[in-house]
C-alpha cells in the first residue's frame, strides 16, 4: 500500500486549467482516469487527509504510485481525452459498464451492390444502416419474417448469393416470395436498391405511407376483380401492422429520443436505455457497472452517454435525450453530443406528460435489472470465492490467487512446437492478455524443454518491465507490448499462481526456470490430465482435490482454456506451413504473380526446370525478376517425395505446390481411412 503523500505534486506544479489526469500503479498500469474544470483544485481532492476520503477513492489512491495530466483547451476536449483513455487503458477504477457490445442490431448493407438485411453485433460500420438495439437476436428474425412478405430484400450470406447466381436458380426464399432473388435477375440492382430503401424506411417509423399505399392497391384490386391480388395485399396489411405492434407508440407527437434511467445502490449500478423512434420504442438496452470509485448518480449518467454515444455520429445521436440528473456542469456534455450528431442536441429532466411518465417506465426497468443482476451475480461470486480459496487451502497459498496464468504445449509430432498462455482474473478469463509463443530454443518433441523456455522467456520479460533494465525483445510473443505506457497488453504484471498443463516433469522445468530467475514469490502447480490430480514442486505425492471441488473446476476451465488456444494457434501454423511454396522466399513477388506463374507452368517442379526466357513469358514478370525466381528455385532443393505408407502411393507436387497423388488411377484420392504420416495426434 503506498503512501499518497510519497507521490504528490509539489505545490504550483499542478495548473489551474482544464486537463485529464491518470493515476498509475506500481507496475505502470494506468488505474484512473478522471478530467477536471480545474486539475489543482481537482487533484488536491485527492490529497488530503486519508481518513476524510471515501473508502473507494482512499483504496485507489493508495494503490496508485504516481500521477500525470494533460492540459487541452476546453471542457469538451477533456470529456473526449478522457473517454478515449478509458477506452484505451481499461482503468480498474472507473466505471465501466458492462456487456455494451453483446446486444444484436437489424442493419441493412446499403454500401453492398445488393444490400443485405442481417443480424449484426459489435462496432458499426460505415454505410449500414442499424435499427434497434434489441433485447434478443430471436426478436429481429421474427420483425424480418413478417417484413419480407412486403420488402422481399435479400438475407442471404455472400456464399449463398454468389453460388445462387452461379446454378441460376435461387434460395428457398425466392421460391416462397420473401426475396426478390436479385442473384438470378428478377430484379435489377436499382429495383432490389429501391426496395431496401423502403425497407429502411419502414423501420426508421414511416410507416403510414406504405399502409395507405397498400390499402388502396387493395381496394383497386378489388373493384377490378382481382381477388387474389387482393388477398395478397390484404396479408401484406396485416403482417406490416402485425410488425408495428411490435412496438407501441408511447409518445404522440412522433418523438426521436432516447431516455436514460439509473437504479443504484452503494455497489453497484443499473442503467436502463430506451430509444424511441419516431414516437416508438425502437430498441433496449441496459448495463451494469460496480461503483469503484465515489461516484454521483449525475457522474453515472455523464459516462453512460460516453459509453453510449462515443462512437457514434449524425442521426445515430437523437435530438433529444431524457435523463434523471445532469451531469455537472452540463454545458460540455450537451456540446459534445452536438458536436457528434451535427446538429443541437437537447439534454434535459422530463417534467411532466408522457415523457416523464416514460421516464419512469424506464426506472422501473433499470431497478429490476439491479436486482436481477444482484440475484445472479451473488451465486456466481460465492462460486468463484470458494473455487478460490479451496486452491489457496490445497496449495497452502498466503491468499486467494486472484490473477492465475496457465501454460501448455501443443505441437504435431515434433513439429510446429508452440505454446499458450492464458490468464483469469477473479476466477474470470482475461483474453487480452492471452499470449502465444513459438520454441526456438530447440527442435523436436520435448514438453519439458518447451515449457522451461516459455517460463523463462515469461519472466524475464517481468523482470525486465520490473527493474527497467534495456530491452529484451527476442520473442514472437513481444510484438504486441507497449512501453511504459500502461496498456492492459503487458506482461509486467506478476501473477499469484501459474500453472502447467502436465505432471511433475513440466511442474519440475516451470520451478526451474523460475529458480534460475531468482523469482521465488509466485506458486507453481501441474494438473495432469490422467487422473486430474494437482502436482506441486518437490512433492512426491500429489494433491487431490474432490471431484466435486470447485477448486477443481476451476482448475479444469484454466487448463482447458489453455490447451483450446494452444491448439488453435498450433493448426494455424500448421494450415500456414502447409501452404507455404518455394516462391514465398523471393524477395518482391506478390500473390498475383506467383498464381500466374504456377498457371503458366502448371508447377513448381515445371517452373523450376523452365529457362529464364520462359519464365520472361509471363505476364508481369520482367527479366531481372525471372532470373532471381531461377536462382532462388536453384537453392530450394526440392522435397523428397512422401510416400503414403498405406498404398505405398508416391506423392508428386499439384498445381499449387502442395503434395497430390501421382500413383493409382488417375486422379484418385488417399482412402479416407488410410493412416498418413502428416496426420499426427495433437499435444
Amino acid at each position: 500500500m503506498a503512501d499518497p503523500s510519497s507521490y504528490r505534486p509539489r505545490p504550483g506544479e499542478i495548473p489551474d486549467s482544464p486537463g485529464v489526469y491518470r493515476f498509475r500503479d506500481e507496475h505502470r498500469r494506468v488505474i484512473y482516469v478522471g478530467k477536471a474544470k480545474s486539475l489543482r483544485q481537482r487533484l488536491a481532492n485527492y490529497f488530503q487527509d486519508l481518513a476524510g476520503l471515501h473508502p473507494r477513492t482512499r483504496t485507489m489512491v493508495t494503490t496508485a504510485a504516481s500521477v500525470e495530466w494533460t492540459v487541452v483547451s476546453t471542457e469538451v476536449e477533456a470529456l473526449q481525452l478522457e473517454y478515449s483513455w478509458i477506452k484505451e487503458y481499461d482503468p480498474r477504477f472507473n466505471v465501466k459498464y458492462r456487456d455494451d457490445k453483446s446486444y444484436p442490431y437489424l442493419a441493412v448493407t446499403m454500401n453492398e451492390e445488393y444490400p443485405r438485411v442481417q443480424v449484426m453485433r459489435g462496432h458499426k460500420k460505415k454505410g449500414v444502416r442499424y435499427f434497434g438495439p434489441y433485447g434478443h437476436a430471436w426478436a429481429i428474425r421474427d420483425t424480418v419474417d413478417l417484413l419480407l412478405r412486403v420488402f422481399p430484400v435479400r438475407t442471404c450470406s455472400a456464399g449463398v448469393f454468389k453460388n445462387a447466381a452461379r446454378t441460376g436458380r435461387p434460395c428457398l426464399l425466392g421460391y416462397i416470395g420473401k426475396c426478390s432473388a436479385p442473384c438470378v435477375g428478377r430484379v435489377s440492382e436499382e429495383e432490389h436498391r429501391e426496395l431496401a430503401e423502403e425497407f429502411s424506411d419502414f423501420m426508421a417509423g414511416r410507416t403510414g405511407t406504405y399502409i395507405r399505399r397498400l390499402e388502396k392497391q387493395m381496394t383497386d384490386a378489388a373493384e377490378e376483380m382481382e381477388y387474389e391480388r387482393a388477398a395478397r395485399l390484404r396479408d401484406d396489411i396485416d403482417a406490416l401492422k402485425k410488425a408495428m405492434e411490435k412496438s407501441a407508440v408511447v409518445l404522440a407527437d412522433a418523438t426521436d429520443a432516447d431516455l436514460v434511467a439509473v437504479a443504484e445502490d452503494e455497489l453497484e449500478a443499473a442503467v436502463q436505455i430506451f430509444h424511441v423512434r419516431g414516437g416508438r420504442v425502437r430498441g433496449q438496452r441496459g448495463w451494469v457497472t460496480d461503483k469503484v470509485e465515489d461516484v454521483t448518480t449525475a457522474a453515472l449518467v455523464e459516462h453512460a452517454l460516453q459509453q453510449l454515444y462515443g462512437e457514434e455520429t449524425g442521426d445515430s445521436v437523437p435530438k433529444e435525450v431524457l435523463v434523471p440528473a445532469l451531469p455537472d456542469p452540463v454545458e460540455p456534455v450537451q456540446q459534445w453530443l452536438t458536436d457528434r450528431r451535427g446538429a443541437n442536441v437537447s439534454l434535459r429532466i422530463p417534467q411532466r406528460g408522457d415523457k416523464k411518465s416514460l421516464m419512469e417506465t424506464v426506472a422501473r426497468n433499470a431497478q429490476q435489472s439491479l436486482i436481477l443482476h444482484k440475484t445472479k451475480r451473488a451465486s456466481d461470486l460465492t462460486t468463484r470465492s470458494r473455487a478460490l480459496e479451496e486452491i489457496s487451502e490445497a496449495l497452502d497459498l498466503d491468499s486467494a490467487p486472484l490473477r492465475i496464468e496457465c501454460y501448455d504445449i501443443s505441437h504435431l509430432q515434433g513439429d510446429d512446437v508452440v505454446a499458450s498462455m492464458v490468464v483469469f482474473e477473479d476466477g474470470l478469463s482475461r483474453k487480452s492478455e492471452y499470449r502465444r509463443f513459438q520454441i526456438k530454443g530447440f527442435e523436436g518433441q520435448d514438453d519439458v524443454r518447451s515449457m522451461h523456455e516459455v517460463i523463462t522467456r515469461r519472466f524475464r520479460r517481468y523482470l525486465a518491465e520490473k527493474e527497467k533494465t534495456g530491452e529484451w525483445a527476442d520473442g514472437d510473443e513481444l510484438r504486441d507490448l507497449k512501453d511504459d505506457e500502461g496498456r492492459p497488453k503487458r506482461f509486467a504484471y506478476p501473477p499469484q499462481l501459474v500453472v502447467v498443463d502436465g505432471g511433475q516433469p513440466q511442474v519440475a522445468a516451470a520451478k526451474k526456470a523460475l529458480d534460475e530467475l531468482g523469482i521465488d514469490d509466485i506458486a507453481v502447480c501441474g494438473l495432469a490430465k490422467r487422473l486430474e490430480e494437482v502436482w506441486l514442486p518437490d512433492d512426491d505425492d500429489p494433491v487431490v482435490l474432490p471431484r466435486t471441488s470447485e477448486g477443481l473446476y476451476l482448475l479444469q476451465r484454466v487448463r482447458d482454456e489453455a490447451h483450446r488456444f494452444a491448439i488453435t494457434y498450433q493448426r494455424a501454423k500448421r494450415a500456414k506451413r502447409f501452404r507455404a511454396s518455394p516462391l514465398d522466399d523471393v524477395p518482391g513477388l506478390g500473390e498475383t504473380r506467383k498464381q500466374a506463374l504456377i498457371k503458366h507452368f502448371g508447377s513448381v517442379k515445371k517452373l523450376r526446370s523452365a529457362t529464364i526466357d520462359q519464365i520472361c513469358e509471363v505476364p508481369g514478370i520482367g527479366r531481372k525478376t525471372a532470373e532471381t525466381i531461377a536462382v532462388v528455385l536453384a537453392q530450394a532443393a526440392p522435397a523428397a517425395p512422401a510416400v503414403n505408407t498405406a498404398t505405398g502411393e508416391i506423392m508428386e507436387d499439384m498445381e499449387d505446390g502442395t503434395p497430390g497423388t501421382t500413383a493409382g488411377a488417375p486422379g484418385e484420392p488417399v482412402p479416407a481411412g488410410a493412416p498418413d504420416e502428416r496426420r499426427g495426434q495433437e499435444t
